[in-house]
């Protein structure tokens, strides 16, 4: 009954807010999807998905360009994700601490207790996921693998996590999270924080080892996403990080590959099947009353 509700006016409701942020020393502006309903008081807190944007980006890309109102809306009435909360943060890094902003520590220190104090989401792991497009899908993968007690699930569509170093033409090369104070890449903090350099401290978390097999952190679901004549070869890089992450959780992977470039047009495409992905990992209760 997807067409019947093509036509229906927006359910969610769609809010921007900024807080002032200690780590970064001036507001950190968000987006926010509150599903149809949405109630403070509910028995049980919504799941919340961060949604990270990309290189440029801001906190508005998701829901006006992404469609993801629309999309969250027509999953959610449509039963195959549960009424959840989605999180759009603005960053003006690539969502770590790089030259120009500290954005990862913003994010753990400051955006996600601010968004658990004022909004009645999970603050458990079961109840969050973490998703992003391009630079957002290289934050989103490096906060899962970092970070894999934090987040039940993750996507990363046309990741921009290039090895062993960005294409010549990625934004990367230009944008001042990567440029030293000579204004020139810095090769060694690119290598420092891509997901290569995670590896092997998130595959020691999430090996269940016999001994310790009630405390261990459980993988994280990864799906990814590329489209099939992206300018920055989105697709052999998304083959790369889906062979690095088999090695370590052989059935918890997934690549869908789509027809067009490094557009919005593959990233709306793509993005139903990654929250349906997400939510086969992230936050199964749906809040309130089952039976309403």
């Amino acid at each position: 009954g997807w067409l019947l509700l093509s036509n229906v006016a927006l359910a969610g409701e769609v809010v921007r807010e900024q807080f002032y942020s200690p780590t970064l020393g001036y507001d950190y502006p968000y987006t926010l999807y509150l599903p149809d309903g949405y109630d403070s008081q509910a028995t049980t807190p919504y799941p919340v998905i961060y949604l990270l944007h990309g290189s440029f980006g801001n906190e508005l890309d998701w829901a006006t360009r992404g469609n993801l109102p629309q999309v969250a809306d027509r999953l959610i009435q449509a039963g195959h994700i549960p009424p959840a909360v989605f999180v759009m943060p603005g960053s003006r890094s690539w969502w770590v601490d790089g030259h120009n902003e500290p954005a990862r520590s913003a994010f753990f220190n400051d955006l996600m207790p601010h968004i658990e104090a004022h909004y009645h989401v999970g603050t458990t792991r079961e109840q969050r996921g973490v998703a992003g497009l391009s630079a957002g899908g290289y934050g989103a993968l490096n906060f899962a693998l970092e970070h894999p007690e934090m987040f039940a699930a993750a996507a990363a569509l046309s990741p921009a996590s290039y090895v062993p170093t960005p294409p010549s033409n990625s934004s990367a090369h230009r944008h001042p999270t990567f440029l030293d104070e000579r204004g020139q890449f810095d090769q060694a903090l690119w290598e420092q924080l891509n997901y290569p350099a995670h590896l092997e401290h998130y595959r020691l978390q999430v090996i269940p080892r016999p001994a310790a097999e009630q405390g261990d952190t459980p993988p994280v679901p990864l799906y990814i996403s590329a489209g099939r004549s992206d300018v920055y070869d989105a697709e052999y890089h998304a083959r790369q990080l889906r062979q690095a992450m088999e090695r370590i959780q052989p059935e918890l992977v997934r690549l869908d590959l789509y027809p067009g470039g490094h557009t919005w047009r593959v990233w709306r495409a793509s993005l139903p099947a990654a929250l349906n992905f997400l939510f086969q990992y992230v936050g199964h209760e749906a809040p309130g009353e089952t039976g309403a």
